[in-house]
């Protein structure tokens, strides 16, 4: 390639952009000669090309991802350095709030039990993606919410939990649109809060195929730390744990860079060799904000202290109440039985990961 004349040097604004042009012209159809020569040299020698592809790696956020003690130990990376070694994982997970479902305590064939409700006073763009997430749960029902006291998510997270659902699942809305999710595993949580996007419902994506009731398959993408395979657990009990083969249907939950993207396909098999997917909807993408324990906490901020009480002879009280209380007991304990058991909610929380933004020290740093 003869030597480049430096453009800008030309005072002449015209003969500059014309060497320009040309230079670029000339180096275009230098590239494409090259292109043209290694692709005849490989099509006549293919070790050539599988190690110009096994040595030609680019450079991406994902594989030079910053280096994090939280991540487990995979058969996908056996070099890859991990500080947790598979004896304490396989412990933690035996007694985590999860085991339940992997112990196949309950019926593998029924379907966890899902409530599915909004924020107060949500619009019709919200209950359009709760009628969606119904037909994605083979065991969801939405209940509408109805306003004022009473009806906070911690109550409804404990009312839910004596009425044998397994999960909570709160979409809440601003500016009249869908933004968020909290999802509640029952009966003891922990509490999981996720921000809300790209929502694109079944009618709105082109050519889409039709649902069927049968029990979903699940695949779960790239969750490589101890969070991200917590969450990805999580996921997992809100479907049956053995699917229905002959639905052909697969639920995908796919992390890249902390971002969980969710589809819905099934299998169409065109010829004995060659099978599509067929995209049915809904889409959308989660980011996990905070992961707090336990149920949803109630607070009642506008309460008025308690009254301070002096009482005198309290035990002479105690005592005439224990003898005149018999009888009203066991008519309570029967009324108790009756009546659907409620798990009253805490008062408070404590976070067991919450995203912060000083968190991210570099854009190669990724949590789940």
């Amino acid at each position: 390639m003869p030597p480049r004349i430096q453009p800008s040097i030309i005072k002449n604004k015209v003969k500059r952009q014309e060497v320009a042009a040309k230079q670029k012209k000339a180096k275009n159809q230098h590239k494409l000669q090259k292109r043209l020569a290694q692709a005849k040299e490989e099509a006549s020698d293919p070790a050539a090309k599988k190690k110009r592809i096994a040595e030609n790696i680019p450079r991406t956020l994902d594989n030079s991802r910053k280096n994090d003690p939280a991540i487990l130990p995979s058969s996908k990376n056996p070099d890859h350095p991990s500080h947790i070694k598979l004896d304490e994982l396989n412990s933690d997970v035996a007694s985590d709030s999860f085991s339940r479902y992997f112990n196949f305590e309950d019926d593998p064939t029924v379907p966890p039990k899902v409530l599915i409700t909004t924020s107060p006073k949500a619009s019709k763009s919200t209950y359009d993606f709760c009628d969606e997430l119904v037909g994605v749960f083979p065991g969801a029902e939405y209940i509408r919410r109805k306003k004022g006291k009473g009806f906070e998510m911690g109550r409804i997270a404990g009312w839910a939990a004596g009425r044998g659902y397994k999960h909570l699942l709160v979409v809440n809305e601003d500016m009249k649109k869908p933004n968020a999710i909290t999802l509640v595993y029952l009966p003891n949580g922990p509490v999981a809060y996720f921000k809300l996007t790209s929502i694109e419902l079944t009618k709105q994506i082109y050519g889409h195929a039709r649902a069927t009731p049968h029990n979903p398959e699940l695949v779960l993408n790239q969750f490589s730390t101890s969070l991200g395979h917590a969450i990805g657990r999580m996921f997992q009990t809100l479907f049956p744990p053995l699917p229905e083969f002959q639905g052909r249907q697969v639920v995908t939950l796919h992390n890249q860079r902390d971002f969980l993207f969710f589809r819905r396909h099934r299998y169409a098999f065109r010829s004995a060799e060659k099978v599509a997917l067929q995209e049915i909807g809904p889409r959308f993408t989660l980011k996990l904000r905070w992961v707090k324990k336990g149920l949803p906490a109630v607070r009642n901020f506008g309460a008025a202290p308690p009254s301070l009480e002096i009482s005198v002879g309290t035990e002479e009280n105690e005592e005439s109440t224990q003898e005149a209380s018999p009888e009203g007991v066991q008519h309570d304990d029967a009324a108790k039985v009756d009546a659907p058991k409620t798990k009253n909610p805490p008062k408070d929380n404590d976070f067991l990961w919450q995203w912060k933004p000083e968190l991210e020290t570099t854009r190669r740093t990724f949590f789940l």
